[in-house]
C-alpha cells in the first residue's frame, strides 16, 4: 500500500486497526504516522458517512478509552512519583 492514503480508505483502515487492537487515538496516530487530530476527525466524524457499521464499533472503543483515560493518567502519575522516590532512596 502507498504510504499516503486519503478519504474513505484511510478512515476505514484506521477504524479496522482500532477495532482489532483497541488502541487509542494517540496510539493509532503514532502507528500510522499522522496527527491525533486527523485520526480523531476520521474516526469520530468522517467514518459515520463512509461506513456506519464500522463507525458504531469504533465509537464504542473511543467511548471506552475516554472513560478510562483518567485512570491511565493517574497510573502514569503514580509511576512517575514512585520512580522519583526510588531514585532518591538509591542516592541516599
Amino acid at each position: 500500500m502507498d504510504d499516503r492514503f486519503y478519504g474513505k480508505e484511510r478512515a476505514e483502515i484506521i477504524a479496522e486497526y482500532v477495532i482489532e487492537t483497541g488502541d487509542t487515538v494517540r496510539g493509532a496516530a503514532a502507528h500510522f504516522g499522522m496527527s491525533k487530530s486527523t485520526v480523531h476527525k476520521d474516526l469520530a466524524y468522517k467514518l459515520k458517512y463512509y461506513n456506519a457499521t464500522l463507525y458504531r464499533s469504533v465509537k464504542e472503543i473511543l467511548e471506552l478509552n475516554k472513560s478510562e483515560r483518567h485512570l491511565r493518567g493517574g497510573e502514569a502519575t503514580r509511576k512517575k512519583y514512585q520512580n522519583k522516590r526510588e531514585l532518591k532512596n538509591k542516592q541516599a
